[in-house]
């Protein structure tokens, strides 16, 4: 066989090995999934533990297990709850696969910078952090105390981990269907909460505009009322959710993220009031309701009341 007949072969065995190995890939999980994977990583150096799922591995690395919960996380694949290299290897894989990951600390947690090494004046740092090894915020920036000398204090503003290669270990514990339950994950990724919360089709009025069949029409548009169905998130309000700051800050966007990875049309919050009473609230959320002016005199109108004759009664009482 001649030396060009051996190199086509070779070329044809390693397009269907590539083949293969898409084909793979493509029947495994795929970007947008929603999974259950349990992990622990460990730097590559010293083995320093920097997150776990496991219970055990981080009581045995010292730490108080009393203040976390573990367990299997819930991430969504391709919205970056996870390093882009650890997603890059689970693309194909399927329920049971485990993995390990190399990260390059450029890809972790960053490269060490020797200029985020800065020397400040003490008085930026409160009185009871002005020692070496505190764990200080100056300026917007966390960093960490190395000396201080006279009036000037040496912060380390890199990455704890900066400068570390990253090994990750994972394993694909479950996909994620249930749409509730989907939810519920990723509620609890966001918020680190657990709400109760369920889907419900509405059918609401909504105003539209109607389409003409004058092409040279370039007048007002008209509408039109019609009703539409609505897949509806909703999710019950507790003042843990309320005073949450993540939540606070930025309820809108996480909405917003909800609402795509969920494929609903709205989210709407409820919070129950006293008296059985509740309260939708809106925006992007939903819509949101109140009882004014207007709607008090309908209900007494409905309730054949002269709103006159009360007010009379009420200011002969106070004489």
């Amino acid at each position: 066989m001649s030396n060009d007949s051996e190199a086509d072969t070779e070329d044809v065995e390693e397009e269907a090995e590539e083949a293969t190995a898409d084909e793979e890939t493509e029947n495994g999980l795929q970007e947008g999934d929603v999974v259950k994977l349990a992990y622990t990583a460990r730097t590559v150096e010293d083995g320093q533990l920097v997150d776990t799922t496991d219970e055990e591995v981080a009581a045995d690395d010292g730490i108080d297990t009393e203040e976390q919960e573990f367990g299997p996380r819930t991430i969504v694949l391709g919205e970056n709850h996870i390093f882009p290299d650890v997603e890059e290897d689970i693309y194909g894989k399927d329920v049971g696969d485990e993995g390990s990951v190399t990260i390059a600390a450029a890809d972790a947690f960053g490269e060490y910078d020797e200029e985020e090494v800065r020397t400040i004046s003490k008085d930026k740092i409160p009185e009871d952090d002005r020692y070496p090894g505190a764990h200080v915020d100056v300026d917007g920036q966390h960093g960490h105390v190395e000396t201080i000398i006279g009036g000037r204090a040496r912060v380390d503003f890199n990455h704890p981990l900066a400068g570390e290669d990253v090994e990750y270990d994972y394993e694909v514990v479950e996909e994620v269907t249930d749409r509730e339950e989907k939810a519920q994950g990723i509620i609890q990724m966001m918020l680190d909460m657990e709400l109760d919360l369920w889907f419900e089709t509405d059918t609401v009025e909504e105003e539209q505009p109607v389409e003409s069949d004058d092409e040279d029409d370039e007048g007002e548009p008209e509408f039109e009322t019609v009703q539409v169905e609505k897949d509806t998130l909703y999710i019950e309000a507790t003042p843990q959710l309320t005073m949450n700051q993540q939540w606070m800050m930025g309820k809108q966007q996480i909405a917003q993220q909800l609402t795509q990875l969920l494929d609903v049309d709205r989210i709407i919050v409820q919070e129950e009031l006293g008296g059985g009473m509740g309260m939708g609230m809106g925006g992007m959320m939903g819509g949101m309701g109140g009882a004014g002016g207007a709607d008090i005199e309908e209900a007494l109108e409905d309730a054949d009341v002269d709103a006159e004759e009360i007010v009379d009664e009420i200011e002969g009482a106070e004489e």
